[in-house]
C-alpha cells in the first residue's frame, strides 16, 4: 500500500492565457479547469493512473467539493480517506502563459485545530498500521509500504509537524518507507532535527537544497546548467550523511541528481515542450516511488522520476501524466564519480 498525506489540500483552478500575462491590465483567458489538488493528492493520482493502488489521506469536511471532485475522477486505484474537519479546502489558482511560465496564487487554507491535527495523526497511524499487518489475497503481507507526506502546512499546524510525524511513523510501523516533499519552514524544521527526523526520500529543488546545505542557490544552479554537478551532489551527500535515505534534487532543464548511501547519479531532462510546470515535482516523486515499488535500482528510480516530471510539464494546466504521456526518449542516467 502507498499512502499520501496532504495536510493542506486544495481545489486547483488553472487558467491559461493566449499571450504573456499583462500586469495591471485586463487579461482574457483561453481555458479554465478545476481539479482536486494538493501535493499528496497529485502523487496519489499519478500512482493510480499508472496502476498502483494509492490512498490519499486528507482533512476535508463531509460535503467539501474537493471530495466530490476526487470521486468524479473515477479512478479505481485511487482511494480518498478524508478526516472530518470544519474548514473548507482552499482554492489555488495557477496562471499559465504560452511559453510555460506559471504563476501560482495559493490560499493559506482554512487551518486545523489541535483536535483536528490529532485526528489526522490517529487516522494516519491507523491506516498505515492496518495496511502493514493485513495480508493480501493469499494471506501474505504486501511487499512495499510508503507514506508520502507532501505539501505546505495549513494555519494552526506547527512548523515541525512533519518532523513529529516521521518519528511517530518510524516507531509505529517498522519497515515503512517515508518520503517528505515540502519547503520553507517545514523543510528547515525537518533538517534541523536530523538524524531523528530522517525520511527515506526528500525531493528539494536547487534553491531548497542550497538552503538546507547553507550555500548559495546560484552556485548550485549555475554550476548544474554548466555541467558542474559536484556541488549539487556534495550538498545532497551531506544530508544523506545525516541519515536521509535518498535526496533527489530536481534542477529544471539541468535534469536531476539522486544521492544515496550507495552513490550519486545524474539524469538529463527528456526534451519536451513545456506547457505548464504545475504538478511536475509531484509527478517526479510518484515516478520514483513507482520504480522503487517495482524493484528498480537507483538509476531506474531517477529515470522514471524524470520521465513523469517531464511528462507533467508537457501537459496543460493541472493535468497529470499517465504512462501514455511519458516522453518517447527516456532520460539518460550516468553515475557520478
Amino acid at each position: 500500500m502507498i499512502l499520501t498525506l496532504t495536510p493542506n489540500p486544495s481545489l486547483d483552478r488553472t487558467v491559461t492565457l493566449p499571450g504573456p500575462l499583462q500586469r495591471g491590465a485586463v487579461n482574457r483567458l483561453s481555458t479554465v479547469t478545476v481539479e482536486p489538488g494538493g501535493k499528496g493528492v497529485n502523487v496519489a493520482r499519478v500512482l493510480a493512473s499508472s496502476g498502483q493502488a494509492a490512498t490519499a489521506l486528507l482533512p476535508a469536511a463531509a460535503h467539501d467539493p474537493l471530495l466530490a471532485s476526487i470521486e468524479a475522477l473515477g479512478m479505481a486505484e485511487l482511494t480518498a480517506l478524508p478526516v472530518q474537519v470544519s474548514g473548507a479546502a482552499r482554492i489555488n489558482t495557477a496562471v499559465t502563459e504560452p511559453d510555460g511560465t506559471t504563476t501560482k496564487l495559493n490560499e493559506p487554507g482554512a487551518g486545523l485545530s489541535r483536535e483536528e491535527i490529532s485526528a489526522v495523526e490517529q487516522e494516519l497511524l491507523a491506516a498505515l498500521g492496518a495496511s502493514a499487518h493485513d495480508g493480501g489475497a493469499a494471506g501474505r503481507p504486501e511487499a512495499h509500504h510508503w507514506a508520502i507526506l507532501s505539501g505546505s502546512l495549513p494555519p494552526g499546524v506547527p512548523e515541525d509537524w512533519y518532523t513529529r510525524l516521521v518519528a511517530l511513523l518510524r516507531q509505529a510501523v517498522p519497515g515503512l518507507r517515508i518520503a517528505v516533499d515540502t519547503s520553507d519552514a517545514p523543510l528547515a524544521a525537518l533538517a534541523a532535527a536530523l538524524p531523528e527526523s530522517a525520511p527515506d526520500l526528500i525531493k528539494p529543488n536547487g534553491e531548497e537544497l542550497a538552503q538546507l546545505a547553507g550555500v548559495g542557490a546560484s552556485d548550485l544552479e549555475e554550476g548544474a546548467i554548466n555541467g558542474d554537478l559536484e556541488p549539487v551532489a556534495a550538498a545532497a551527500r551531506a544530508l544523506v550523511d545525516l541519515g536521509i535515505g535518498a535526496v533527489m534534487a530536481t534542477l529544471g532543464p539541468a535534469g536531476a541528481v539522486l544521492v544515496t548511501a550507495q552513490g550519486a547519479w545524474h539524469a538529463t531532462a527528456p526534451e519536451v515542450a513545456v506547457v505548464s510546470t504545475v504538478g511536475a515535482g509531484d509527478s517526479s516523486v510518484a515516478g520514483y516511488v513507482l520504480a522503487e515499488v517495482r524493484g528498480g535500482d537507483e538509476a531506474e528510480r531517477l529515470a522514471t522520476a524524470m520521465a513523469y516530471g517531464s511528462a507533467a510539464a508537457s501537459l496543460p494546466g493541472t493535468a497529470l501524466p499517465t504512462p501514455a504521456d511519458l516522453p518517447a526518449q527516456p532520460a539518460v542516467v550516468v553515475r557520478l564519480a
